[in-house]
């Protein structure tokens, strides 16, 4: 245990294990039958299949809602923490970060009952509150990261040759805030399409999510096209992965 490398080998068993291992198994059983034998047929049966189709589409929407919330009311949020004028204490910032430390299953739960003492009809409003609720400190903090580090001299810069403070923060600060918008974006609109917990008790299983349907089909041991629906929810979040480290990018480059 001299060398240094050796102690990134507990790293490397656990990576194996629990990432590498689970991801193999999820692509072996994707493309094999019940037999056992290669076959593309489970991918094709997603193209097939309506009632996957649908709610593949009505995750899609309201993990698109639920991500459009999150920015408008995150954005003002991240660039209130970040500006020292508006917030001068971190306690402010505190009080963002108490509600991750509980138990996300817990805090859906909660929101449940509260809806119900209220007499409030779950549904897709519902839905969309305790998505927002659970997701908007992903929205947040990547943003706030960004504009807590960013040189305010380049919005002073503009103030000084003539622009409003609007414009500077619209044509300064907001371009490069980009790459944190990019990351919160990522962060929540994939675990939303592929949730299912909170969609099962914030509508009593009116709305059904993609992560629901995965369930359903694990749960009655069709395993293999249970894990090609996973698959296929990993190659989208491995292409919009992608996407963000472009829109990273370009964000450095500005």
């Amino acid at each position: 245990m001299s060398k240094r490398s050796n102690w990134s080998i507990p790293y490397v068993i656990f990576l194996v294990l629990f990432v590498v291992l689970p991801l193999v198994l999820v692509l072996v059983y994707a493309f094999q039958d019940n037999q056992g034998r290669f076959t593309f047929g489970n991918i094709a049966k997603f193209f097939s299949d309506r009632d996957a189709l649908s709610t593949f589409a009505v995750s899609l929407e309201v993990a698109l809602e639920n991500t459009v919330l999150c920015i408008l009311i995150g954005y003002p949020a991240a660039w209130i923490l970040s500006n020292r004028k508006l917030n001068r204490s971190a306690v402010t910032i505190v009080l963002f970060i108490l509600p991750m430390w509980i138990n996300a299953l817990m805090r859906t739960l909660a929101t449940a009952q509260l809806f119900t003492m209220l007499g409030v009809t779950l549904g897709k409003g519902t839905l969309l509150f305790g998505m927002v609720y659970d997701y908007l400190p992903f929205m947040i903090y990547p943003i706030y990261n960004v504009l807590a580090k960013m040189d305010k001299s380049y919005a002073e810069a503009a103030v000084d040759l003539g622009a409003t403070p609007w414009t500077a923060f619209w044509k300064v600060t907001v371009p490069l805030s980009m790459p944190g918008v990019a990351s919160g974006i990522l962060m929540v609109f994939m675990p939303t399409v592929s949730t299912f917990a909170i969609s099962e008790f914030l509508t009593n299983n009116k709305i059904k999510l993609f992560g629901t349907i995965i369930q359903e089909n694990i749960n009655s041991s069709m395993w293999n096209y249970g894990a090609a629906l996973a698959f296929i929810m990993l190659v989208i979040i491995g292409i919009t992965s992608l996407f963000n480290k472009d829109k990273e990018a370009e964000g450095s480059l500005l």
